[in-house]
């Protein structure tokens, strides 16, 4: 099991990377940019490959509807190339709140495009031939016909550092996790636990692993944000107070009423009456009194606070449900923290 730390969203990217390189020194394999509709991830991650020398760097997550497929890959080449091969390519659909209300596209064929964006990724890093690519969503070059005056196709004038990169995808429904174990290296799924996981995405794995190339080796699971703290009594309960509004927002805020896959998850966690009110709360402006019903059991369970027993209790039960990385983000100023944590894990 590997240790990563989904960085916290901020405005200074100095410190941020100030903070990776001192959490590279305490252990830590990989380090998350998020993006969602804040600054872009793969600036803050082209610095961090200047400050760091060992720690991948992922973006956590690029979206695949703001970018082209080919303008992905190439991000993904050039912070591979930066980096000295540690890049990791973190891919998801998001939903119509971020891709509508903030990028002003269409939310269309979500799973289509991001196969689609994978294949293309793969065959601009492999720089074999001339790109040409037709699929679901996407088509390179474009139909003949169409009054553009198209000349040739063309390739990625770059040698990759690496013919392929690891590509991740979060993940959350059926057919896209199936989609996810039949394809990417690696799956990024929200709000996991490992008590209700065979449950909740059981089923889209087997049928996704029975389709899986060979060649992928099998795949990482990389779970998380888990906030992150040894803490009992009063404090335990503080911290974990602390952590009810992230939940909050994903179960209540990100999406509409009727379309919030954060939501649909809770719901098959066997939480279904906390999901319904708290985003009915969420949604209505009460986002206090929405966070005071997420239920005590999925806040042991989606966070690493307690004493270190407990912790390394959740350990163990994250192992055994095939969790492969787990994304940690530390909120004690205990600086050995993280150091002690990854020497808990398995093989650590």
């Amino acid at each position: 099991m590997r240790l990563g730390n989904a960085l916290e969203y901020s405005g200074d990217p100095m410190g941020a990377a100030n903070l990776v390189a001192e959490r590279e020194q305490a252990g830590i394999d990989v380090v998350w940019v998020a993006e969602a509709w804040g600054f872009d991830s793969p600036t803050l991650m082209g610095y961090l490959a200047g400050r760091t020398t060992s720690v991948e760097i992922g973006s956590g997550i690029i979206n695949v509807f703001s970018r082209t497929p080919a303008a992905i890959a190439q991000t993904a080449a050039g912070l591979d190339n930066v980096s000295g091969g540690r890049a990791i390519l973190g891919l998801g659909a998001s939903g119509p709140q971020v891709i509508e209300g903030f990028h002003g596209v269409a939310y269309d064929k979500p799973l289509s495009r991001i196969r689609d964006v994978i294949h293309v990724v793969r065959d601009v890093l492999r720089c074999e031939a001339p790109l040409r690519y037709d699929g679901a969503s996407v088509s390179i070059p474009l139909p003949p016909g169409d009054g553009t005056g198209l000349g040739k196709p063309l390739k990625l004038i770059n040698r990759p550092t690496r013919a392929a990169v690891p590509i991740y995808v979060a993940s959350v429904t059926d057919k896209s996790v199936q989609m996810t174990a039949e394809i990417a290296e690696g799956w990024w799924p929200a709000m996991f636990m490992p008590e209700t996981a065979d449950a909740v995405w059981g089923g889209p794995l087997k049928a996704g692993l029975a389709r899986r190339d060979a060649a992928l080796g099998p795949m990482e699971i990389a779970c998380g944000p888990l906030a992150l703290a040894i803490a009992e009594g009063d404090e335990r309960e503080r911290l974990l107070d602390a952590a009810r509004d992230p939940i909050a927002l994903y179960v209540g805020g990100m999406g509409a009423a009727g379309k919030n896959f954060y939501n649909d998850v809770f719901v098959r966690a066997g939480f279904a009456d906390a999901a319904r009110e708290i985003q009915r709360l969420y949604l209505s402006g009460k986002k206090a009194e929405a966070a005071a019903l997420v239920p005590r059991t999925a806040l042991e369970n989606m966070n690493l606070i307690g004493s270190p027993g407990f912790i390394r209790e959740r350990i163990a039960a994250y192992a055994e449900s095939g969790v492969t990385m787990l994304n940690v983000t530390p909120i004690s100023p205990d600086p050995d923290l993280l150091a002690t944590v990854k020497s808990w894990l398995p093989g650590g």
